[in-house]
């Protein structure tokens, strides 16, 4: 059967634990020589496109960047039909899209074709599961040594460790905490009212937290400073993404109070680091000392994305490039 990654949930916490392994070794095979990944993009990227394409590439194999309205998904053809056609001649699909459901309808369209052709989410609405991936590599490589200890020592064990997420509770914080409670994560989420997790997050979260079997919580706070403290990690994105422009005003009144700057930093654990999946607005959700700080790892975090990218299509493949 195909494996699609539309989040990091298609995967259990054993296979995740595999596609973070394959991402850190240096020899990965080319299991991409002479096979081509579509790369649609009804938004666009910087992080995603660069890594999608150089981890293809160190793969073996050949990306092909398609914008939105080249293919008009769901208004010039529908989305079922792009994905057979792009299927005739790449080995991988992926896909940044606005709704999350035209991703489910390319991956149905190509298992109900018997096409063995796996959909990767690059982005929805509803989540962001290969930044989660490469947020899961870079506090493996920051905070290495067992929880307790007091910095980096060697490959990490994230089991037991802390993250607080300040801020909308979107995509990349849903992803971020599917993925931190799979890897036994204690994850603290704080929000302003009417931008949390909601009620059936929260069920979903502690059910893959129990079914994982790691140990890993979530946790949710309209307070910031009561989320970060003692973390080992603390996390931001920007308040407004690409859509929200309309509500930038009403959601920069929301979020004050939110802004991750040197009080929310001095709060957590003495070697807490600060992780950002940009494009960063400082003096927003992040402070420029933070950001630009010796406490962020953000580029660290930037860099991983392509490590995620070749960890995720090598195991989608398998090492001698057949199916899973």
């Amino acid at each position: 059967m195909t494996r699609h990654f539309l989040d990091v949930d298609d995967l259990t916490a054993d296979e995740l634990d595999a596609v973070l392994a394959l991402a850190e070794r240096p020899d990965l095979p080319k299991v991409l020589a002479g096979h081509g990944v579509a790369m649609v993009f009804e938004k666009p990227s910087n992080r995603t496109r660069n890594s999608t394409e150089m981890a293809t590439f160190t793969l073996g194999g050949h990306a092909v960047y398609i914008q939105g309205h080249e293919v008009g998904l769901d208004t010039r053809e529908p989305a079922a039909d792009v994905a057979r056609t792009l299927a005739c001649y790449h080995r991988i699909l992926c896909a940044r899209v606005a709704g999350h459901g035209t991703l489910v309808r390319m991956a149905d369209a190509l298992d109900a074709a018997q096409v063995d052709v796996p959909v990767v989410n690059l982005l929805s609405d509803l989540a962001h599961p290969c930044q989660a991936v490469a947020d899961l590599l870079t506090l493996r490589q920051v905070l290495a040594g067992p929880a307790g200890s007091s910095g980096p020592s060697g490959p990490a064990d994230l089991a037991g460790r802390s993250v607080a997420y300040v801020g909308d509770a979107n995509n990349v914080c849903r992803s971020l905490a599917k993925a931190g409670v799979m890897a036994g994560l204690h994850v603290r989420v704080a929000s302003p009212e009417g931008y949390a997790l909601t009620a059936a997050d929260l069920d979903q979260l502690g059910a893959l937290a129990a079914r994982s079997g790691r140990g890993g919580t979530v946790t949710t706070t309209s307070q910031a400073l009561d989320a970060v403290a003692g973390v080992d990690a603390l996390y931001t994105d920007v308040w407004t993404s690409m859509g929200q422009e309309e509500e930038a005003a009403r959601r920069r009144d929301a979020f004050a109070g939110f802004t991750v700057d040197d009080v929310l930093l001095a709060a957590a654990a003495a070697h807490a680091v600060v992780l950002h999946c940009l494009p960063a607005h400082r003096a927003e959700e992040i402070s420029a000392a933070v950001v630009d700080g010796p406490r962020s790892v953000v580029w660290i975090q930037a860099a991983q994305r392509m490590t995620a990218m070749r960890g995720l299509f090598a195991w989608l493949l398998g090492q001698d490039g057949a199916a899973r």
